[in-house]
């Protein structure tokens, strides 16, 4: 597992960046095919198949439009619009807006135009103010993504700016940062919800934890934050220990399975999903669609052996 982090995660964060090696792999149709494990289909009917499903199974959904990393106005505009589009079909549901919205669309803000060289965060506000306003109408919700780190402050100022007006939004933070327990104290003290993660992209020590163990411990000091604060704890994580953890911290903080939630992505440990709603958690699957999800797809076999694997064999028995 050392030796996966330190050589083979760098090597394949790396490829995912390569636009060589996009244009590659997404005109292997073998390769096409076994991205679906990850990513339900391009579509809107194929992301809602998938949304009936979970939903079926007593699983949350957070839905995510695939693309970053938006250069052009018009680009950003369409995603803006594929959000809109798929927020009203996820109205047409009808499913009750309780206390905890079942549905959810997760933004990333470099997607709405964060990155555009001239008025990049007010593009990028107002784009994502324009989803909310739909995902209020509709009785849904939004979490805004984190991305790698140079993005955080922006995001986390685009982000308290949307919950002046819309106090549901809740927002990603990356444990593996070294500067998230204070951001976690930040939003817990706010009342927001947070999704903590341990991290997707390759940073430098001088701002994050390279070594897994650090991860970790980082990720429990900050999940302790969250579970003490008045906000709404977000745990998305598949590691067996830190689920332990979460509940271990639940019941020292007296919340009740109403006042958190479990996170785990689209195709991974299907069967813990399983396990923790049938056992009255709640647990919230993220659900990514859309053409761009080679980005996506590569960041998934750098998180885990396992995935590296899967990946790895289904392409032995398909060729």
């Amino acid at each position: 597992m050392r030796a996966f982090a330190r050589i083979a995660r760098p090597a394949i964060l790396a490829a995912s960046r390569s636009d060589r090696l996009r244009h590659s792999v997404e005109s292997m149709s073998v390769t096409r095919d076994v991205v679906r494990r990850f990513v339900p289909g391009e579509t809107d009917d194929d992301v809602l198949a998938a949304v009936a499903a979970l939903r079926g199974s007593d699983r949350l959904v957070s839905i995510d439009y695939l693309g970053e990393d938006v250069t052009d106005v018009d680009t950003a505009e369409a995603t803006v619009a594929a959000y809109l589009h798929l927020l009203d079909a996820l109205g047409a549901r009808a499913e009750d807006a309780a206390i905890v919205r079942p549905l959810e669309v997760s933004l990333k803000l470099s997607a709405l135009g964060q990155a555009l060289p001239t008025d990049g965060d007010k593009i990028a506000f107002e784009n994502a103010h324009a989803i909310c306003q739909r995902a209020q109408q509709v009785g849904a919700w939004v979490t805004v993504d984190a991305e790698d780190h140079t993005t955080t402050d922006s995001s986390l100022s685009i982000v308290r700016d949307l919950r002046v007006e819309f106090p549901w939004v809740g927002t990603v933070l990356q444990a593996y940062l070294k500067r998230t327990e204070a951001d976690c104290a930040e939003f817990a003290a706010a009342g927001a919800r947070i999704r903590l993660c341990k991290g997707a992209y390759d940073e430098p020590a001088s701002v994050a934890y390279r070594d897994a163990g650090e991860v970790i411990e980082s990720y429990l000091r900050c999940l302790r934050i969250l579970m003490a604060g008045d906000g709404y704890p977000m745990i998305a994580s598949h590691d067996p220990a830190v689920i332990t953890a979460a509940g271990e911290l639940a019941r020292e903080f007296s919340r009740g399975a109403d006042c958190f939630e479990y996170q785990m992505l689209y195709g991974i440990r299907g069967d813990e999903q399983h396990r923790l709603a049938t056992g009255g958690s709640r647990v919230r699957v993220y659900v990514p669609f859309g053409t761009q999800w080679y980005g996506y797809f590569v960041r998934r076999l750098a998180e885990r052996p396992a995935n590296l694997m899967f990946f790895l064999r289904a392409l032995t028995r398909r060729t």
